[in-house]
Formats: C-alpha cells, sequence, structure tokens
C-alpha cells in the first residue's frame, strides 16, 4: 500500500508566520512600509481612559492618543485662564499628572510609594536665589517657590493626581529612560537629576551615584506594577523604552557605550515583565527608531533628538498594528499638527540639561 507523506513541519522553523523571518519580514520591503512590529496583548479603545508617565519620549505618547480622538487621562490640569505655552512651561500635559519626568523604574517606585501612603516625601526644597526649587520636580516652576509650605502644598497636589490616574486608569504606559540615578544618602531619596545640574547644589558627601543593574531595575519596576494592580486590579500596564541616548553619562564610560548598557538593561526589564505577566505588554517603540534597518532616518542632525516622521512612524504602528491584531478597520489617519500652544511638538526634557555642562556648550 501507498504510504501516506508526512507533511508536518520537520522542526519549528519550517512554519512560521513571514513576520519570523528576516528576508520576508525585513529584507524585501522599504523598512518604513513594516507592519506588525507589534502584536498587542490586550485592545485600547478610545473609551479607556489611558495614563502616561516617563521619559520626556512619553510625553509624545499621551499627544498622539487625544490627537487619535482616545480618553487621554490627565488628572491634573492647569488653573482656569492659563495659556497653553504657560502651562506647558509648569509642567502640566506633559504627563498625567505633574510629575515632570521620571526616568527609572526606582523613580516611578518612589513616586507611587508617595501617592499611596507608603511612605513620606522628606521635607525638603533647594533655595536659589530667595525662592526655592522642589529636589524631585527641580524644573517644574520656571521661577521657583515662595516657600516650603508652597513646595510642600503643590507637590500634595501632585501626588493626589497621581494617586487618581492610577485608579481611574484602563491602561498606564510608562516609558523607561535612563538607569543612571542620584541618591541622597541622608534621606535616601532618589533625585530626578543630579543636583547641581537643574538645580540644587551638590555635596560629594551626601549625594551619590548609584546607577541601576538589571535585578535592582527589574525588581522596582515588578513593585511598581504591584502596587498600582493593588490600586486598580483593571489596570493594564505598557511598557516602552525611550529611544532618546543619554545627554551625558556620570558612569566613566563613553556616552554612546553607556547609552547602550543602559538601554539594554531597560529593554530586558520590560520585555521579561511583558513575557511573565498577563497584565502587561511592551510596545517597541525603542526598535522603530533605533534599528540600523531604519538608517538613522527617524533622528535629527544632533543623532539623539526624535523627529517628528520617527514620532510619527512609531505611533502609526501603535494604532496600525492594534486594529489589525483585533481586526479592526484601519486606523484614522495621522491627524495634522495642531496649532493649539498646549500640544507642543517639542517635549520638555529635563536630562538634556545635563549636555549644557559639556565642553562647547
Amino acid at each position: 500500500m501507498p504510504q501516506h507523506q508526512d507533511m508536518s513541519p520537520t522542526h519549528p522553523y519550517a512554519d512560521l508566520p513571514l513576520r519570523a523571518y528576516w528576508r520576508s519580514a525585513v529584507g524585501t520591503d522599504d523598512p518604513v512600509r513594516m507592519t506588525g512590529l507589534w502584536q498587542p496583548k490586550f485592545l485600547i479603545t478610545p473609551e479607556h481612559p489611558v495614563a502616561t508617565y516617563g521619559s520626556c519620549f512619553a510625553q509624545h505618547i499621551g499627544r498622539a492618543l487625544r490627537r487619535r480622538g482616545y480618553d487621554w487621562l490627565v488628572t491634573e490640569k492647569p488653573p482656569r485662564r492659563v495659556s497653553g505655552e504657560v502651562a506647558r512651561r509648569h509642567g502640566y500635559r506633559l504627563f498625567s499628572a505633574r510629575t515632570g519626568n521620571i526616568y527609572t523604574p526606582t523613580l516611578l517606585l518612589q513616586w507611587l510609594r508617595w501617592a499611596f501612603g507608603e511612605a513620606t516625601p522628606p521635607d525638603d526644597a533647594w533655595p536659589e536665589g530667595t525662592l526655592l526649587r522642589d529636589p524631585f520636580r527641580p524644573r517644574i516652576e520656571p521661577e521657583g517657590f515662595e516657600s516650603l509650605a508652597e513646595v510642600k502644598r503643590l507637590r500634595r497636589v501632585t501626588l493626589r493626581a497621581l494617586s487618581r490616574s492610577v485608579r481611574k486608569a484602563r491602561v498606564f504606559v510608562f516609558t523607561l529612560g535612563l538607569t543612571e540615578r542620584w541618591i541622597d544618602l541622608v534621606s535616601g531619596q532618589e533625585y530626578p537629576l543630579c543636583p547641581g545640574t537643574a538645580a540644587g547644589r551638590f555635596d560629594p558627601e551626601r549625594h551619590v551615584f548609584d546607577p541601576l543593574d538589571y535585578p535592582q531595575a527589574l525588581e522596582a519596576m515588578q513593585q511598581a506594577l504591584e502596587l498600582m494592580h493593588a490600586a486598580n486590579p483593571r489596570l493594564r500596564f505598557v511598557l516602552t523604552v525611550s529611544p532618546v541616548p543619554l545627554a551625558a553619562t556620570a558612569s566613566g564610560a563613553h556616552v554612546l557605550c553607556a547609552t547602550s548598557g543602559s538601554k539594554a538593561i531597560l529593554r530586558a526589564v520590560a520585555g521579561t515583565l511583558a513575557q511573565t505577566r498577563a497584565d502587561t505588554d511592551y510596545f517597541p517603540s525603542y526598535e522603530m527608531i533605533t534599528s540600523p534597518v531604519f538608517g538613522g532616518r527617524f533622528f535629527a542632525s544632533d543623532c539623539r533628538q526624535v523627529t517628528d516622521q520617527g514620532v510619527g512612524f512609531v505611533m502609526d504602528r501603535f494604532f496600525g498594528d492594534m486594529a489589525t491584531q483585533f481586526g479592526l478597520s484601519p486606523a484614522a489617519e495621522r491627524a495634522p499638527l495642531s496649532s493649539d500652544p498646549a500640544d507642543p511638538e517639542e517635549p520638555v526634557c529635563e536630562e538634556q540639561l545635563l549636555a549644557a555642562f559639556g565642553p562647547g556648550a
């Protein structure tokens, strides 16, 4: 009797989707036409409130959500009759609450512990002339605060807004930016920037450089997710990694190598959490901007700032891949640039201030 030929794959690589092979997924087409870079775990609809925090690149995500008609959740709004540009300079509508940039997993955890009453911020402010700066939001008030009481009062406002955003959101998007950080040995707290750069005075006996390694970053991010999940069990998380290189490094390494090491840690953390948690996904904005396939076309001439074209490419893939994954109609075309001053194109990036101290600055 004739024997039936076994047509089953002979090994796991014999019958994969086209996106799994470099030649079919990348090598035979214009890279900017690439799709399927993301297979989202869960659907985000315009009815789902989305909170956004993180490094400066995260500011693009909130703006893109609002432009597409999604519910970008802003729980700390500027006072009435304040113009969009003034509000932006004071840190409003950059993130869901006025935390300023949150670059590291440990800094996110620190903010969340304060917001949910697991820890108390120190009664600390940095003098600047006759005014004061908040060490944890050093550029949030361009002219400074008039008193320590004002620093503490407005910080409490932000902590309540952060707590509300976690409790009200259905999706929490966080963009990991850095592993380099500065710690105060007296209070044990982490600063978003090295004292003496954006504000304050550097004290080598008190302020220490303490970069995160992979286990530390993973543990802190895991604790942050668990803390938010306890406050809002329905909440789901989307992690991204900022493609913006370090403006400067205190590690002793070349800044290019320091950038590579820092982003590798953060990418590994985000990938691990997406693989091990059903409520967490990873969106590959980092790969979309930095892959050599794109030839650096999404960076400005300084090879650091991401262009509008790059931001548009990333967000088109965010909405397009989600539509494909869940069988929806194609996402609407990207909205034209807004003329509203409250909708700026350039993100507010405190870390960029570090570049001001280099030669030729």
